[in-house]
């Protein structure tokens, strides 16, 4: 699906500098809440700023299909990053739970399903997956984040900088469906990370900004720079 993405891009500027530094996905976010948020107006003049080839993928949590696919439409994604917990939670319907049928309820859009490393490993990844392929599609990516706690708020779910622990991910093992790395990922342990985990395929959002939601040059051509070199 992509190799590098560069997420919570905020400026149409921004969206030309990340393309032209070589990532081949740019992530807009959706979540509210997130202080990389995007209202749609906004969203279309970033997307504007992307050149042919280069993946547009909007991140959202706990939206509807009918919310996304409007957002979809209006903005022109290529892709969508479901980012909203993987397990419902009874007793808290508050929770931003992005359940395994959307995928089918997304169909037209490729589906990129960002999952937790939790303490028994990726088995609740695993068990989404497998819902997902059994409600008749399953996504086309994981995404690998830092696990988060059930009440997490919304401008916590990600681009925090916290890290995955990468040996732990080393052992545990591979999902279904071809998977990326996030989660403090930088210029300087890029590298590293994919080395140690296996992986050929990253994403950041703060590892590469000089201030929420603005996008360092140098950083951004840092980091795709050592992506590209451990491969």
């Amino acid at each position: 699906m992509f190799r590098v993405k560069i997420c919570g891009v905020m400026t149409a500027a921004d969206a030309r500098m990340v393309a032209e530094s070589g990532a081949d996905a740019i992530g807009l976010n959706f979540v509210t809440g997130s202080p990389r948020f995007l209202d749609t107006a906004s969203a279309r003049i970033v997307a504007a700023g992307v050149p042919e080839g280069v993946l547009r993928v909007g991140v959202f949590a706990g939206a509807t299909a009918l919310e996304i696919l409007q957002i979809a439409e209006e903005v022109g994604l290529d892709a969508i990053q479901l980012h909203g917990h993987i397990a419902a939670s009874p007793a808290d319907q508050t929770i931003l739970y992005d359940p395994p049928e959307l995928c089918i309820e997304l169909a037209g859009l490729p589906v990129i399903r960002a999952v937790r490393l939790e303490s028994d490993g990726l088995t609740a990844a695993r068990l989404w997956l497998v819902a997902a392929a059994a409600a008749g599609r399953a996504p086309v990516m994981a995404l690998v984040d830092a696990s988060v706690s059930r009440g997490t708020v919304l401008s916590q779910l990600g681009g925090t900088g916290a890290r995955v622990d990468w040996e732990a991910l080393a052992s545990a093992g591979t999902l279904s469906v071809p998977m990326a790395l996030a989660g403090g990922l930088t210029p300087d342990n890029v590298a590293e990370a994919m080395r140690r985990t296996g992986l050929l395929a990253v994403d950041t959002a703060s590892g590469v900004e000089s201030a929420v939601g603005c996008k360092d040059p140098h950083k951004v051509r840092a980091f795709v720079a050592a992506a590209a070199s451990s491969r």
